[in-house]
This record gives C-alpha cells, sequence and structure tokens, in this order.
C-alpha cells in the first residue's frame, strides 16, 4: 500500500471513530445550554464507562461546578482512567495518578513541556514540519487542510520531539487511533498498545545507554526520590503521548482554521496584526474544543451543585458546555477573537491541566502563521461540500477545502 493510500486508510479510520462514538451532531451546544438551565448536575443510571456498568454518571454542565471538581482531585479522582483504560495505555499511565504521585511524574516532564523549553524547537521542528506540509500543497492552489495540513502535522512534531523517524508518522497515526477507540474494539487497541511498546522498548535501552537531546532520553534518566523510572511507567507515559498530543492538537487547529475562514473580518485582522493570533488560539477552544468532556469518580458521598453524589460514581464535567455559559462569556455561540480575556476550561483545570498546551499553542500559532505567509488569499473553497464541525465528544471538520493563490 502506498503511502498515500495509508494516509487515507487512517483518515477513514478517523472518521470511522467519530461516527461511531459521536456520530454527525454538528452543534451539541443548544441542549448543553438547556440543561444549564433545567438540570445543571445530571444523574444519568447507567455508565457509560467501562468497567463502571450498573453505576451512576452524573455529567456536570456548569462552568463553576465543572471548575470545583476538577480542582478538588482528592473528592473527584482521576483513577477512573486506570479502570477504563489501563489495560491500553498502562497500569501507571500519569492521566490516572491523583496526588502526590500524578506530581512527581508530572515534575519529570513539565520543563520539557514549559514555554522555555520547547522555544528552541519552534524553528528546527515544528516550523520546519509545517513548512514541508505546506510545499505540497503550495503548487495547487487548492488543498484539503484537514487530509494534508492538520492531521499529519502534529504527529510529526511529536515524532520529533520524541527523537524518532518522522517517516514512522503514517504507524504513528494508526496506532494512536487504536488507542483512542480501545472502548469501542479492545481487541486492535491492546495490539496497538503492545506493538507501542515494542517498538519502543529497544528505543528506551538504546537512549539508556547513550543519552541523546530528545524527550526519551529525559525520560531514560529521570528520578523520582533517586529511583529510574521503570519502563513500563515510561512505556505509559509514550503510549499516551499519542492520542493526548496528536489528537486534541488536530482538532483545535482545525477548528480554529474552520472558524477563522468563515469569519473573514477576523481572519483579515490576524492578517495585518498576528498579535492577535494568541487570543485567537484561546477564542477557538473556547468556541469549540477538541474535547467536549472528560472523567472522574467521586472518592466518597459527595454534593455537588445541591446534587448527592454517592461514592464510586462517575462524574464527567462538561467542558464545552461550561465554556458557552452566557453568564461568563457574553454572547457566547459566537466566535469572536476580541472579546474580554476570560479563562476557559478547554483545557482542563487543577493539577491536571494539559501538560501539552504550550506545545498545542506553539503548534498551532505557528501554523496559522505560516499558512498565511506561504498561501497567499487563503479562503474557504466556495464549491466543495458544505464544511463544518462535528461531534459529541471530540470535536473537528472533517474536511477543510480551501483554496488560495499558488506560490
Amino acid at each position: 500500500m502506498s503511502e498515500v493510500e495509508d494516509v487515507v486508510d487512517d483518515l477513514s479510520d478517523a472518521w470511522a471513530f467519530d461516527e461511531a462514538v459521536t456520530g454527525n451532531v454538528r452543534d451539541p451546544y443548544p441542549e448543553f445550554e438547556r440543561f444549564r438551565a433545567e438540570e445543571p448536575v445530571q444523574r444519568i443510571d447507567l455508565s457509560v464507562m467501562p468497567g463502571e456498568e450498573g453505576k451512576p454518571l452524573f455529567v456536570v454542565y456548569r462552568f463553576e461546578e465543572a471548575q470545583q471538581l476538577l480542582r478538588d482531585n482528592e473528592t473527584f479522582s482521576s483513577s477512573i482512567i486506570l479502570s477504563a483504560y489501563g489495560e491500553a495505555l498502562g497500569k501507571r499511565v500519569m492521566l490516572g495518578m491523583d496526588e502526590p504521585e500524578h506530581g512527581r511524574h508530572r515534575a519529570l516532564v513539565a520543563k520539557a513541556f514549559s514555554q522555555k523549553g520547547l522555544a528552541r524547537f519552534q524553528d528546527e521542528l515544528v516550523a520546519r514540519v509545517a513548512n514541508d506540509l505546506i510545499d505540497k500543497m503550495a503548487p495547487n492552489g487548492k488543498a484539503n487542510l484537514v487530509k494534508e495540513f492538520t492531521f499529519p502535522y502534529p504527529t510529526r512534531v511529536i515524532a520529533g520531539l520524541l527523537g524518532l523517524p518522522e517517516e514512522d508518522f503514517l504507524r504513528f497515526q494508526k496506532w494512536s487511533l487504536a488507542l483512542l477507540s480501545y472502548a469501542l474494539n479492545p481487541e486492535r487497541g491492546l495490539e496497538a498498545s503492545k506493538t507501542l511498546v515494542e517498538y519502543y522498548r529497544p528505543i528506551l535501552a538504546a537512549r539508556r545507554e547513550d543519552p541523546r537531546d530528545d524527550l526519551i532520553s529525559r525520560l531514560a534518566v529521570a528520578e523520582i526520590d533517586g529511583e529510574r523510572l521503570e519502563d513500563e511507567e515510561i512505556f505509559s507515559f509514550l503510549r499516551l503521548l499519542l492520542p493526548a498530543g496528536v489528537e486534541t492538537t488536530y482538532r483545535s487547529l482545525g477548528n480554529l482554521l474552520f472558524a477563522l475562514l468563515s469569519n473573514e473580518d477576523q481572519l483579515d485582522a490576524i492578517r495585518k496584526d498576528r498579535d492577535l493570533i494568541p487570543q485567537a488560539i484561546e477564542e477557538g477552544v473556547r468556541w469549540d474544543a477538541p474535547l467536549l468532556s472528560i472523567i472522574r469518580v467521586a472518592t466518597c458521598d459527595t454534593e455537588l451543585g445541591g446534587v448527592h453524589i454517592p461514592e464510586g460514581s462517575s462524574v464527567m464535567p462538561m467542558l464545552g458546555s461550561a465554556n458557552h455559559q452566557g453568564e461568563r462569556f457574553d454572547d457566547p455561540d459566537t466566535f469572536d477573537i476580541f472579546r474580554p480575556a476570560k479563562s476557559n476550561l478547554a483545557w482542563g483545570n487543577g493539577t491536571h491541566v494539559c501538560l501539552g498546551m504550550h506545545l498545542a499553542r506553539l503548534e498551532i500559532r505557528t501554523a496559522i502563521n505560516l499558512l498565511l505567509d506561504r498561501l497567499p488569499n487563503l479562503r474557504l473553497d466556495p464549491d466543495a461540500d458544505d464544511p463544518h464541525i462535528r461531534g459529541q465528544v471530540f470535536r473537528s471538520p472533517t474536511a477543510l477545502p480551501v483554496l488560495f493563490d499558488k506560490a
């Protein structure tokens, strides 16, 4: 199978995953508004989480309660991630840890994902990858930005941060999708998990012997309380990095591009003043976040928003709903890069706030700059099928057909 056919196959897998999880839901926000008014903490007596069957699920729609539970990691634990996805991601995955264990593990890699730590990669890795992809589009005068740019872009960046061959990006995309779809297809998810470990095992051994300037080497030599991380702990982090670092970034970038291309006045403002890009990124993830909800579990009987939550219940903060709350954001359903700055929950909150948010911002900022620089008069193709964002769990456009002046 050719590389082009492989990419098409990957995209087909991605859209099949979206269909299975969320279907073609274009606008969940009116329903979220209704629940915020009528049932801001909603009890559902049928959990959808693997291994949690028979337990109630509570969906939290308002900003205040969602932020409260995300900040209270003692009452609302992340350990449900391990029980639901531990077999695929690994029993030592940081996403499912609580304090103080989570803090110790996060500290090992936090410096690598800080703004300062990532700055040196902007030109030598992130911009290089973006330019390579744009090189292939520029002579054509038209492109599908999802297929040709937003989908492959973050995978190649992650491969570079890890010090892996960029030519492996096609396999990474397949493994990422397989891990994400573990709940729907456990056999395929576990196969991808094992394949990843076998792929990383000789690389990790080599980095322990001869460390380089990459993230795997940093993990290979890292210590907690004087002890090196075990191989399984490192493999768990590396498996998490694919769906966490690739999936959300490609969707966030796609959503922002769709919003800008659909609002020409705001796109023109950014063309003239690139200093507007950071606030456009924050507005993009608020207006249509790549992931609408996450999951926690109650460690004891508690109460949230006046609703009793029994110990062991799954609790799901609906981030997309919280970010569209009218009392906090004026005219919340409108994309507006000029709205007054106010924090939103798209990056999470509390101790588990997104570790990769600075990398995502760097990737998106670099991409917008280079696309506008190198694809003059970039615009939606008026003759293409109506592009749109879809999804009720993961959200992004499946296609972004555009035209531009040939280089």
